[in-house]
């Protein structure tokens, strides 16, 4: 490892540099002017093992060496020795405020700064190995991460493509509603780790059709007022079908499921939650969800058009919808056609 020896007088960094070389390891390199040891510490700072200063230079003292050091990306690790003919209390203790690590008085022992220099090299090398097993195990753990995380998705997503056969009108709507939910989520600012959760949850808002019966799902024509409400209990059902879990997403899933309905003034259903009472998921998975609904052929039905569709949010933002919710929407409606372009040809 490197060793950059700083001192404004060649004599003591010739003889600073033979009490060096005998350490095995160690490659030190001295320097008279602080403006060019801060240079070469900036481009090698995984290679200074030990940095030793003197206090007393006329450009720059060895105070304000250690803390231009010290303010170097990378160097809150890097022993920093002064060297120093000063045995002042007020000298060291400012010295340690701004970042040394060690003291050796002049004239040097060579001996004496073999064994400190030695030591600190030493502690140096066993920093970069705890740095380098930390690197690894938080590899390992975000690799992990991924893995479980790839996993509940392909679970969630298999089971809810399941639960869709059951409700011919649907196709791929769970994974359109959860890219608009991530559209939105990730255009209200909410942090990546939100977003993803969200977009995962928003598949599981309908899951409590499983308990609609099949004559009600199914049925091709209007639903009778009785029928109508049956359908509507499909908000709670789900809740209860997802209700308890230690499961984050599926804890989120439940509150979407029992909200996503509500509408911003109060008209909706099954609690008749307004504005901001209903949680933002249920906000936000309501506009994805009748977005996809509207632009989406069924069969008592033809899709609208994008610009019917956008007209009608427009007019829904504030009675229906969030008006946040619907502007954040709006927001990214280039990505949005994208995405209804994207689901139009997949099903030509």
């Amino acid at each position: 490892m490197r060793a950059i020896v700083l001192d404004d007088a060649e004599l003591n960094n010739l003889l600073m540099l033979e009490a060096l070389r005998p350490i095995v390891g160690c490659r030190p390199q001295s320097f008279t002017r602080p403006a060019d040891a801060l240079t070469f510490a900036a481009a090698h700072v995984d290679e200074i093992g030990v940095v030793l200063t003197d206090y007393e230079m006329p450009e720059m003292d060895g105070l304000a060496v250690i803390r231009a050091l010290r303010a170097l990306p990378g160097f809150a690790h890097v022993p920093i020795v002064m060297v120093t003919s000063f045995d002042q209390r007020a000298l060291r203790r400012s010295a340690l405020e701004a970042g040394a690590t060690d003291f050796v008085n002049k004239p040097c022992d060579p001996v004496e700064i073999r064994a400190r220099v030695t030591n600190l090299l030493a502690l140096r090398r066993a920093h970069k190995v705890e740095q380098a097993q930390a690197a690894r195990l938080a590899q390992e753990v975000a690799a992990a991460v991924a893995l479980v995380e790839a996993r509940e998705r392909e679970i969630v997503t298999v089971l809810m493509r399941a639960a869709e056969h059951r409700d011919t009108d649907t196709g791929d709507h769970v994974a359109r509603v959860a890219n608009y939910t991530l559209l939105i989520a990730e255009a209200l600012g909410l942090s990546p780790e939100q977003c993803r959760l969200i977009s995962l949850a928003s598949t599981m808002h309908d899951v409590g059709k499983i308990a609609i019966p099949d004559a009600i799902l199914l049925k091709p024509g209007p639903l009778t007022p009785e029928e109508r409400r049956e359908m509507e209990r499909h908000a709670e059902r789900g809740a209860r079908i997802l209700a308890n879990s230690s499961s984050d997403v599926v804890r989120l899933a439940a509150e979407i499921a029992v909200s996503h309905h509500e509408r911003w003034d109060g008209k909706g259903y099954p609690n008749g939650l307004s504005g901001t009472d209903i949680p933002l998921p249920g906000r936000i998975v309501a506009v994805a969800d009748v977005f996809d609904a509207l632009t989406s052929d069924r069969p008592y039905k033809r899709a609208w058009t994008l610009e019917a569709t956008h007209a009608f949010l427009r007019q829904e933002a504030g009675a229906h919808f969030d008006p946040a919710v619907v502007a954040a929407f709006l927001s990214r409606w280039d990505a949005v056609a994208d995405l209804v372009g994207q689901a139009a040809s997949r099903a030509a």
